[in-house]
């Protein structure tokens, strides 16, 4: 089966944005191609005309640091966001998250960009990107910008990025400081289809014994990956022991709209384990912000 006629592998941005423009839609961006390749050959219909795989393009592979902002290439694979000590120490809920996608041939090749151009609600690498507030840079329409990553997310599976046509660069967002941690978990099917049936990433900011800041993204709790403001809300200013967590998992169930899915579990159960994974996930982000200690969890 003959899934595209032309490869491209372009070394800029510029050059990857000139090849699209060139195909005028009939060309789309690979990276990893973990996701693009098992859906062109679902939805076959024929090659494609042109692919342009954006992995030669150094910027898009980078994971820099510039003061109080960590910048990560939208083609950096889950492989080498693990392996980064930097991400390890300051943006350790995306660690514990790229390190559990697939299988070590999948983090090899996957991309970071990837994970959220898919635009799936349950993305691991996404749902970690939201509680850290990050900022991803697009050319959209031709246009070269910073927007945050929530407002890539159109629909589960429809991104605002049409692949034809645009390019997803870099992520940017501030590392954990002093006081300051993140945390992430999810709960898997033991077997058959390897969906999430919830995960779980935390920011939290705490200072004097109380929360002073909370970022809460469980997924998939709607259609586009989303806060749990109603959560974060709950935390800011309590104390941060036992007793303030049991608060946020009773708001959570109360407020977060989860639905059954044969795919993934029941709502009761996917109910069940937002206490699951909220109670660990916010005692382990405490038990780092106040102790200055981040060693990420299962890789």
């Amino acid at each position: 089966m003959k899934l595209w006629n032309h490869y491209h592998t372009p070394h800029s941005v510029d050059e990857a944005i000139d090849m699209l423009t060139r195909y005028a839609g009939q060309a789309k961006i690979v990276a990893g191609g973990t996701d693009l390749l098992v859906d062109m050959r679902a939805e076959y219909h024929g090659p494609h005309e042109a692919l342009v795989d954006v992995t030669r393009i150094p910027d898009m592979a980078a994971i820099t640091r510039d003061g109080d902002t960590i910048t990560l290439g939208a083609g950096a694979t889950h492989a080498q966001i693990v392996k980064s000590a930097d991400l390890r120490a300051n943006a350790t809920c995306l660690v514990e998250g790229c390190g559990v996608i697939g299988g070590p041939q999948v983090r090899n090749v996957g991309t970071i960009g990837g994970n959220v151009a898919h635009a799936l609600p349950a993305g691991d690498g996404t749902t970690s990107l939201v509680a850290l507030d990050a900022e991803a840079e697009v050319i959209k329409d031709g246009i070269r910008q910073w927007l945050p990553i929530r407002d890539l997310f159109r629909g589960a599976g429809q991104s605002l990025l049409d692949s034809s046509r645009d390019l997803l660069i870099r992520f940017r967002f501030q590392p954990t400081t002093s006081g300051q941690a993140t945390a992430f978990a999810r709960i898997m099917r033991p077997q058959g289809v390897a969906l999430p049936v919830l995960g779980c990433a935390v920011w939290v900011s705490v200072a004097d014994g109380k929360f002073t800041g909370a970022r809460v993204c469980v997924a998939p709790s709607a259609p586009i990956p989303m806060r749990a403001e109603d959560v974060e809300e709950v935390l800011l200013g309590a104390p941060a022991n036992a007793e303030s967590i049991e608060a946020a998992i009773t708001t959570a169930q109360a407020t977060l709209k989860l639905r059954t899915s044969k795919y993934r579990a029941t709502a009761d159960y996917r109910y069940e384990m937002v206490a699951v994974l909220l109670r660990k996930t916010l005692t382990k982000a405490v038990e780092r912000a106040e102790t200055g200690a981040a060693v990420p969890e299962g890789v």
